[in-house]
């Protein structure tokens, strides 16, 4: 059956990689129906198994059971964030509500759960190894926390909310990426392009020209929004595209309103079901921050720290605005557009500046190289391995004894068929089974400046170190090193997770290592000592409006997913302004959200989870410090970063996993210390 569909074929090239070349959309339904099927027969041959539940008869078979339909699903769902079409996104809302019943099956499945249950309860006597042991608890806690223990209409009522939340999450992200994509800011009249430099100018020109029009075009796209916001003198511009960007998926047929507020009331009646009074004590019960009151107290420690200081650094940008002719209120619009001034005059460096140094090439080549200095690491470009995207490149990556680590994709540029932001994620997760290794395939996907016909790619600093990040969680997927996918790579606890991929970025401000690549692309010379000095005094920048800007979003999150009832909830856009009012910075704005946008926690993992951005840079900050003492290219360090971070996965819990590779706790003020933003000693967590 479906013998000629490549999706359910053995990849004919030696790293088991996707066939992109063979494969096309159609090939997605009937393979997923296939592959369900192989899976159902994969469950049932384990209930049907009339020998006592062991690990190998029950565990481990679980763990792998269904892995075409894992495959595909991981496969189909990368390309639907990173090359959609309508077919795609019509078939991805047609199979989610199948997948939520197949996952409802098995996670409600009586049989099943007992023979679990029961390995679980021996698992004292059984003589597992620390691995086994590890995947039996989580596979329990997996089944209890999704419905296991429920019974009759529970059940009934547990497998519905499932199957309408797995639609609504995805309907959220299809109607944002329309939405995103359906603004765009066409100009004809030169005069009005007053302020942009040139690689906005000619990024706008570029724009247009691939849709046949003439003159500029600006979208919502990140490469093309930032910098307009910055650098154009025209305030009506800025603010009719600030508006478009905020109130994305707000009042038109892309609208997410009635979408945000059932998502959250599905989620709460789920965690009530499951006996929680709210969805983040649901989710938190198994993050390392443990409880919403944690949490709560953890946001709002670091606002009451920070908030002087982003309000102090906003009067300083108004002054400034004032004393060059500004008379006016400063309005978000206006910020980033008055600030790049005030930086670029104080500090004398600007992205104009900076970016013929990043070409994205020797940007891409200095990561490669950071993580051969570090953890031995090579990369060898394959240009024969299919791909999804003329846009996409390929490497293997080896380490230091020669030994294949895993494939690694890059995708660099907007499309329209792209959701915004960037991400890793992975086409295959580390494995071993039946003796025989699978290593990680992993993808980094972004939303960087494109080339133009005047100039290569260029990065802007900020892109600079979202390439740094993203390639921290690309090595914590590739160095993955154990049996079980589950348990493997960036399968750890969300707040966890941000750990490897935010200490990369500190590199982006150490000059040492920016001296290694950043030359200019023209002149061929080196970035000048002066200029690293100004990227390194500049550092701090706005750190205070920077960490209450993410502070905001962390809050906004809890107040969604704390919710103890959703009569709360009266209008979406008043209940998080609301919310975030002890946060907020700038004059009140009507018919904005962030929430109708705000894809992480409503289409994405992050859901009372978004506070892990922040809980995890005091992690990366108190980690990096051991760099900083030992050298930053210290090889010793990074040793210990790789064994007992990067290829740890999930395979201890993650505050054990800190306290081996530091030595202790980390350090509650390391964070304010990095960005300058505490004026008493440190103390210890």
């Amino acid at each position: 059956m479906n013998s000629g569909n490549p999706l359910l074929q053995l990849p004919d090239n030696k790293f088991e990689a996707p066939q992109f070349d063979k494969i096309n959309t159609e090939h997605f339904k009937p393979a997923f129906e296939e592959a369900i099927a192989r899976g159902k027969r994969d469950i049932e041959s384990i209930t049907e198994n009339s020998e006592e539940p062991s690990f190998k008869n029950t565990i481990e078979l679980l763990e792998f059971a269904g892995s075409d339909l894992t495959n595909i699903s991981t496969l189909f769902f990368n390309l639907n964030e990173a090359n959609t079409s309508d077919l795609m996104q019509q078939i991805a809302l047609e199979i989610s509500p199948v997948l939520s019943e197949y996952s409802n099956d098995i996670m409600l499945n009586e049989r099943l759960f007992k023979r679990v249950k029961s390995v679980y309860d021996n698992r004292g006597t059984l003589n597992l190894t620390k691995e086994e042991l590890r995947l039996t608890e989580e596979c329990y806690k997996g089944f209890a926390r999704n419905g296991a223990n429920l019974m009759g209409d529970k059940r009934d009522e547990f497998r519905m909310i499932n199957t309408e939340l797995s639609q609504l999450t995805l309907k959220f992200g299809q109607n944002l990426l329309a939405a995103t994509n359906k603004f765009t800011l066409h100009i004809t009249d030169k005069s009005m392009l007053d302020g942009l430099p040139q690689f906005v100018i000619d990024t706008g020109a570029e724009e247009a020209k691939e849709r046949s029009l003439e003159g500029w075009l600006f979208t919502l796209h990140a490469p093309s929004y930032v910098p307009f916001m910055q650098y154009s003198n025209r305030r009506e511009l800025r603010e009719e595209m600030w508006r478009a960007f905020n109130s994305r998926s707000l009042y038109d047929q892309f609208d997410n309103r009635e979408i945000v507020r059932r998502i959250v009331e599905l989620r709460l009646q789920r965690a009530n079901l499951l006996g929680y009074s709210t969805h983040a004590q649901y989710v938190l019960e198994n993050n390392m921050a443990g409880t919403p009151q944690k949490v709560e107290s953890f946001l709002d420690d670091l606002l009451a720290k920070t908030l002087p200081f982003a309000k102090k650094e906003i009067d300083e940008i108004q002054l400034y605005a004032a004393q060059n002719g500004f008379g006016e209120k400063i309005m978000p619009w206006d910020f980033g557009f008055w600030s790049e001034k005030y930086k670029s005059e104080k500090y004398s460096v600007n992205d104009q500046l900076l970016k013929p140094y990043f070409r994205l090439e020797s940007v891409r080549d200095a990561l490669f190289s950071l993580a051969g200095t570090l953890f031995g690491l090579k990369f060898i470009s394959n240009s024969t391995l299919p791909v999804y995207h003329p846009d996409v490149k390929v490497y293997e990556v080896y380490d230091s004894e020669g030994d294949f680590i895993s494939l690694l994709y890059l995708d660099y540029f907007p499309r329209a068929s792209k959701r915004g932001g960037a991400w890793m994620t992975s086409f295959r997760e580390q494995s071993i089974k039946s003796g025989i290794e699978r290593r990680p395939l992993v993808s980094l996907v972004c939303n960087f400046t494109k080339p133009t016909t005047e100039s290569p790619s260029l990065l802007t600093f900020n892109e600079v170190s979202t390439l740094l990040h993203e390639f921290g969680h690309a090595l914590h997927g590739m160095l993955a090193r154990g049996s079980y996918p589950s348990l493997t790579g960036t399968n750890v606890v969300r707040d966890f997770v941000e750990l490897p991929s935010q200490i990369m970025e500190n590199w982006a401000t150490e000059g040492e290592f920016l001296k290694s690549f950043a030359v200019h692309y023209k002149t061929g010379e080196t970035i000048p000592d002066h200029l690293i000095e100004k990227i390194i005094k500049a550092r701090n920048f706005l750190s205070g409006y920077s960490n209450v800007r993410q502070l905001t979003f962390g809050i906004n999150d809890m107040a969604w997913h704390n919710l103890i009832t959703i009569e709360q909830v009266d209008d979406v856009v008043q209940f998080e302004k609301r919310a975030i009012k002890r946060a907020q910075i700038f004059p009140d704005v009507e018919s904005v959200s962030i929430s109708a946008s705000f894809g992480h926690i409503f289409s994405g993992g992050y859901s009372a989870g978004y506070y892990s951005y922040k809980w995890a840079e005091v992690l990366e900050a108190d980690a990096f410090s051991l760099f900083k003492e030992r050298g930053i290219f210290c090889k010793k360090v990074a040793a210990s970063f790789r064994d007992n971070i990067l290829s740890k996965g999930n395979l201890e819990d993650a505050a054990t996993l800190y306290r081996n590779f530091r030595g202790r706790e980390p350090r509650a003020d390391a964070l304010l210390e990095k960005f300058g933003l505490i004026t008493s000693p440190p103390s210890l967590l």
